[in-house]
């Protein structure tokens, strides 16, 4: 099924977008403004191309299904902005545009004859993307930015992983994936500043402070709270630690929280209130848990969750994963047994949110991940399959070598 929009019903119909990003956190950005109906224009070197049309296995007609998640609905031309002619076509799809997505390091665009506080200075209705790892202030504009080293730098990895393992990354380069939206929503804001004003302008991100930001209560622990607590001197249980440390699946303030292991399989069980709590040991045949004063409150439980944690996995012993999960939802209380993620696309289709769209483009039809964000009760996604490397050339230079409209 096709989720894309007709050209005037789509959010951002009219916009024009040039990537000049490349690998994951921009591509992603720009992908998400062609679902929501810009024209996305992907800038590639001639002859190589993104750098993730290689990585693979898996492969694909455009290089790898890893180029392939991330460029959705663009067209590709193949510019060498070494050359001079092929920068002044550059410069010229720059005029044009009202969004510019780019992470090169920090001076890396200049060097190649793309100023961009020139270029904003010129087009003063433009919008400017940069992406960077570390941020463009000495020190850090001269390291490079990848999704795995930014978990390590951040703080990440080290809550991540089971409490006696090592630190571990997560199963997705998350990194980017969060860095992509906030691209996004600092592009969004700027143009609709320009509604307002006429006024473009400069959106920076950069992988490191993404990351961080998307830490928020792990990061606030080593913060300290913003109004302490009126009794400085509680209890120590339920005072933060200074650095938090990896635990598995548990949450550090909320238990149960986590994994517990069933019958057959481990069961996310995610129990936010002390009413929740009574209802979940009552569905276990345990009432008398929510009775017993280690385990009456939440501050209690995370003190105690020693002791309760086995005799809740005691409790569920008796049944599979798919069971409690059942009975847990047909209670009202929230939990999953942990799907794969083809399982996971049935349950979403299953719930009517179509999570896949069929595309289409020169190298043929297939089928990805549908766009999360829905207006007017529909998915919107764009529907042309990822760009073969400069597919779109003809087209492309010749528009640009035409006078602009």
């Amino acid at each position: 099924m096709s989720h894309d929009a007709p050209p005037d019903d789509a959010p951002l119909a009219g916009l024009l977008v040039a990537d000049l990003s490349r690998v994951l956190a921009g591509p992603l950005a720009g992908t998400a403004l062609a679902d929501l109906g810009a024209r996305v224009i992907k800038v590639e070197q001639p002859g190589v191309g993104d750098g993730t049309r290689t990585w693979s296995p898996p492969a694909s007609a455009t290089g790898s299904t890893y180029f392939d998640s991330a460029n959705r609905g663009k067209e590709s031309v193949a510019l060498d902005l070494t050359d001079r002619d092929d920068r002044a076509l550059a410069r010229e799809l720059i005029a044009r545009a009202d969004v510019v997505i780019e992470n090169f390091r920090p001076g890396g665009a200049a060097r190649l004859g793309l100023d961009r506080d020139a270029l904003l200075r010129e087009h003063p209705r433009l919008v400017w993307c940069s992406i960077t790892g570390y941020g463009a202030q000495p020190g850090g504009a001269d390291r490079a930015g990848y999704d795995f080293v930014v978990q390590a730098a951040s703080g990440l990895m080290h809550i991540t992983g089971d409490a006696d393992g090592p630190p571990t990354k997560a199963g997705v380069a998350v990194v980017d994936v969060l860095t992509s939206k906030d691209a996004l929503s600092g592009i969004l804001a700027a143009l609709l500043r320009r509604e307002r004003t006429g006024r473009g302008g400069l959106v920076e991100v950069a992988l490191l402070t993404s990351a961080q930001a998307a830490l928020v209560n792990q990061l606030q622990t080593v913060l300290g709270p913003v109004v302490p607590p009126a009794d400085a001197d509680r209890d120590a249980a339920g005072a933060p630690a200074t650095e938090p440390r990896r635990a598995g699946s548990a949450h550090p303030s909320i238990v149960p929280y986590q994994l517990l292991d069933t019958g057959d399989g481990p069961l996310a069980v995610a129990v936010g209130t002390d009413a929740q709590f009574r209802a979940f040991a009552a569905l276990l045949g345990a009432p008398e848990l929510a009775d017993d004063a280690r385990f009456a409150t939440n501050p209690q439980r995370v003190a105690h969750r020693e002791a309760l944690v086995p005799l809740l996995e005691r409790a569920l012993a008796r049944h599979g994963a798919a069971v409690w999960e059942r009975r847990m939802l047909a209670a009202g209380l929230v939990a999953s047994r942990v799907r794969t993620i083809g399982e996971g696309l049935e349950l979403a289709a299953e719930l009517g949110l179509e999570p896949v769209v069929e595309v289409r483009g020169g190298a043929g039809a297939g089928r990805q991940p549908a766009s999360p964000i829905r207006i007017d009760g529909r998915a919107r996604t764009a529907s042309a399959a990822p760009p073969l490397l400069g597919e779109h050339d003809a087209d492309v230079r010749g528009w640009l070598s035409r006078p602009a409209p």
